[in-house]
């Protein structure tokens, strides 16, 4: 089936993002595979997931039915041996040129059937992101192509902080959604914090009932002298969890959960004072914290903590099936701990050395406890101090030092540095950019970030898992501003995941910033406020909220 006035929207790399391995065409002249009443869905074993998801987002879109059948004219879905072989599991072949007015989509697992699925929608067009149809003439049409495809990385990831601001659960799941039109498949979930307990824990009711909420909030950064008066939170109950799980697994996306401890834990310990160091301040009177930085406030070195914290998470593990369960482990300052008799006591009980001991002495407990269960621990790069236990991972935030350590003792590291990869930065200088934070890292800049560092031996760079992308919500205080600081660079980031990119120096960014005229087009069909190649729109500033900007590019650590 071919068309006669096919749309020449379409340049010849389709304008995917990410870019695939390769794209091919077997004729000498274009033809297009037409989509019309007739075009079926043709579910193969291991697939029906992707076919359900087909069926949903292009359905509106198109105002096709997309009924189940076989024969020709069909959209096939089938997992394949071989491209399983060749690509591994994510990998795909998407074929709209058969010899049988076909669409043959094969991945080499259910993943990759789905991912191979997000770019039959990149090629209908941007019309294909919309939820009902909106052509008059009602014409989808594929071009004729081969595209073969698989990811670089299997951790492909974004960090959501829905602590210092809550993201109600139809956001989440509009979150995961345009996580996998960018074919990522990790959602890392920053639960909990000192502004924040934002998940349901039935054996201990006040940390949603007394920790999910705080009187006020902190407007802009720190050193800002506004707030926002009004009583602000929010929770996920258990349900609500389960149904986020749920529609992560349907397009192959594992969430994993982050309780924080043994720092960043003061609304835990504003519920439950007995978690506190009562010893040295009087926990009794905390609140949830309403401004932002680094709490002093941190977890007793007690028995009473840890029985506290396994509840906790034996109703995590019941809620996520990751294997990873991330423990924080960041930021814990020490001063409550030096100041303690009991924590002092706990020290020389357990003949550690000093506080950076007791901090990993936490950490490996958990370690093991986890470990017992199946799962695995990973955190923050901090828990390299004091040691760590052979099983552990890393995610690396405050450079590439703390991964380039962690993979050369053989842990296994996902890479996300704060100077590079942080998409609260601010995306250019200047007074428009609203309540701008850290460096500048531009959409150019994450295009051009490498997440496995130069110079890396092989059997540590084996150890880097893949890469992440983190949000951090202090001054993102609603949809609209985690769009803004979200988009585009999340497309960079994505295609630097995924796609097997040349050195940061050799990648074609100006084909990149073409590919993207038409991905902004798609953004706009799903409602994504991204910050416009040309600068924040009037709405999109904040003007007179005070951030705080760094100067020069970042430092290389």
């Amino acid at each position: 089936m071919t068309s006669d006035t096919p749309d020449h929207d379409l340049v010849p790399d389709h304008d995917l993002i990410p870019a695939p391995l390769s794209t091919g065409h077997r004729g000498t002249a274009p033809g297009y595979f037409a989509l019309d009443e007739r075009t079926t869905l043709d579910a193969g074993p291991g697939t029906g997931t992707t076919a359900r998801w087909l069926r949903s987002a292009l359905g509106p879109a198109t105002g096709l039915p997309l009924a189940d059948g076989t024969g020709p004219h069909a959209i096939r879905l089938r997992i394949s041996e071989e491209v399983e072989r060749r690509y591994g599991p994510e990998g795909y072949r998407l074929s709209t040129e058969t010899a049988d007015s076909a669409v043959l989509v094969e991945g080499g697992g259910p993943a990759g059937v789905f991912w191979a699925a997000q770019t039959l929608r990149q090629l209908l067009g941007p019309d294909a992101y919309r939820k009902a149809p909106v052509r008059k003439d009602g014409d989808w049409e594929l071009p004729y192509t081969t595209i073969e495809d698989a990811p670089r990385f299997g951790w492909r990831g974004l960090l959501l902080d829905v602590s210092r601001h809550f993201t109600p659960k139809d956001d989440v799941l509009r979150h995961l959604d345009l996580l996998a039109a960018h074919k990522l498949n990790v959602l890392h979930f920053h639960l909990t914090d000192d502004q924040g307990w934002r998940i349901e824990i039935k054996r201990h009711p006040r940390l949603t009932e007394a920790g999910s909420w705080r009187s006020r909030t902190k407007w802009g950064h720190r050193a800002s002298p506004l707030w926002t008066e009004t009583p602000y939170g929010g929770f996920y109950t258990q349900d609500d969890i389960r149904e986020i799980v749920a529609y992560a697994a349907e397009r192959h996306i594992t969430v994993i959960p982050e309780i924080d401890l043994p720092g960043h834990s003061q609304a835990a310990i504003s519920a439950y004072p007995e978690l506190g160091n009562t010893d040295v301040v009087d926990t009794a009177a905390l609140t949830v914290w309403d401004t932002w930085g680094v709490n002093p406030n941190v977890l007793a070195p007690t028995e009473t903590v840890l029985r506290f914290y396994e509840g906790v998470f034996e109703e995590v593990l019941d809620l996520f099936p990751s294997t990873f369960v991330h423990v924080g482990g960041d930021e814990c300052p020490k001063d409550q701990w030096k100041a303690s008799p009991a924590a002092q006591a706990r020290i020389r009980e357990l003949g550690l050395a000093d506080e950076d001991a007791l901090q990993s002495w936490f950490i490996r407990h958990f370690d093991r406890w986890l470990a017992d269960r199946g799962r695995r621990l990973i955190g923050w790069d901090e828990i390299l101090e004091g040691g760590l236990a052979p099983g552990a991972a890393v995610s690396s935030w405050r450079g590439y030092g703390g991964g380039i350590a962690a993979a050369t003792a053989g842990h296994d590291v996902v890479m996300c540095p704060e100077q590079q990869v942080y998409l609260d930065h601010r995306q250019a200088p200047g007074e428009d950019e609203p309540v701008p934070i850290g460096f500048v890292r531009t959409l150019e800049d994450v295009y051009r970030f490498e997440p496995v560092p130069p110079g890396l031996p092989p059997e540590a760079a084996a150890h880097i898992l893949g890469t992440q992308a983190n949000v951090w919500t202090e001054v993102m205080e609603n949809r609209a501003r985690v769009d803004y600081q979200v988009f585009p660079r999340l497309a960079a980031f994505a295609e630097v995941a995924w796609s097997a990119l040349p050195a940061p120096d050799a990648r074609d960014y100006a084909g990149f910033e073409r590919r993207m005229s038409t991905h902004y087009r798609r953004l706009d069909a799903l409602g994504v406020d991204y910050r416009p190649p040309a600068g924040p729109r009037p709405w999109q500033q904040r003007p007179g909220i005070l951030g705080r900007p760094i100067e020069g590019a970042p430092p290389n650590v």
